[in-house]
């Protein structure tokens, strides 16, 4: 079964040799690697080219002016050709070599859409340095009105659930992943399977974690995302949702305190 992966860059060259080399370590081989790049001003396709031989044929390089993030995404889906379609962020790695494999294996299963897992958030500078783990669970209906919701750099779809729902609504700036995971699972009711492993480290300091001020609103458009599909949250909702990320940014907060006491006697 072939996989999309679409990795959206821009400047960053900092961190996507990480990711092109997560991607070449998959035991499972058959993918194709669509790199969106927003008119990069740094080495970003500079470096992206050199894994060209590498690659074998399987990685396809655009760079082009985009709207933000979710344009770019859209533009590779667009232009996917696999079976399954997943995002994979310029500064995200994936967890071990066989996250393609158990995607490809529970894909098989032709009554499955679509599927999630867990996500382990890391330390930018050292990615193995686990900051936050995400533990998912098998989604059961009403859930994304409880504040669940998947991961989005675990979920992978068929292609022809984006053909026949649609892909990023880029009205929601930093929060058109959770409304196109809450229009596929809880209001068109595609079929999906959690899968209880992790798939990707994530690097903490992305535009949707890297201040309290962006979580905050990060949820303010989730709360739009949910009205506009119809569904009526609790005003109990954005704490189930706010309180755990407040935590961590705080946590964090200290955490580096602490390290600079240190560093700085």
């Amino acid at each position: 079964m072939k996989i999309s992966i679409i990795t959206a860059t821009f400047n960053s060259a900092a961190t996507v040799r990480d990711t092109l080399e997560s991607i070449l370590r998959q035991t499972h081989q058959d993918w194709e690697l669509i790199i969106e790049d927003g008119l990069s001003k740094d080495e970003t396709l500079s470096i992206v080219k050199e894994y060209e031989p590498r690659c074998k044929g399987r990685l396809r390089i655009f760079s082009e002016k985009d709207n933000g993030l979710y344009d770019a995404m859209n533009r590779g889906i667009a232009r996917a050709t696999g079976d399954v379609i997943g995002i994979l962020n310029s500064d995200d790695i994936y967890f071990d070599e066989n996250v393609l494999a158990e995607i490809n294996n529970a894909m098989g299963n032709k009554s499955v859409d679509c599927i999630y897992g867990n996500l382990m958030f890391v330390e930018a500078d050292n990615t193995d340095r686990t900051v936050r783990l995400w533990k998912g669970s098998q989604h059961e209906k009403g859930a994304f009105l409880r504040g669940w919701h998947p991961a989005h750099p675990t979920f992978y779809a068929r292609r022809e659930c984006y053909e026949m729902l649609g892909s990023f609504n880029t009205k929601y700036a930093v929060s058109a992943d959770f409304e196109l995971m809450l229009r596929f699972i809880e209001v068109a009711g595609l079929r999906n399977l959690y899968i209880n492993r992790y798939f990707v480290r994530m690097r903490m300091g992305g535009e949707s974690t890297k201040s309290l001020r962006n979580i905050i609103r990060g949820n303010r458009s989730i709360l739009e995302a949910l009205r506009d599909n119809g569904f009526k949250p609790s005003p109990l909702f954005l704490v189930r949702r706010l309180l755990p990320k407040f935590l961590d940014v705080v946590k964090r907060k200290v955490t580096l305190f602490n390290k600079s006491l240190i560093s700085n006697p």
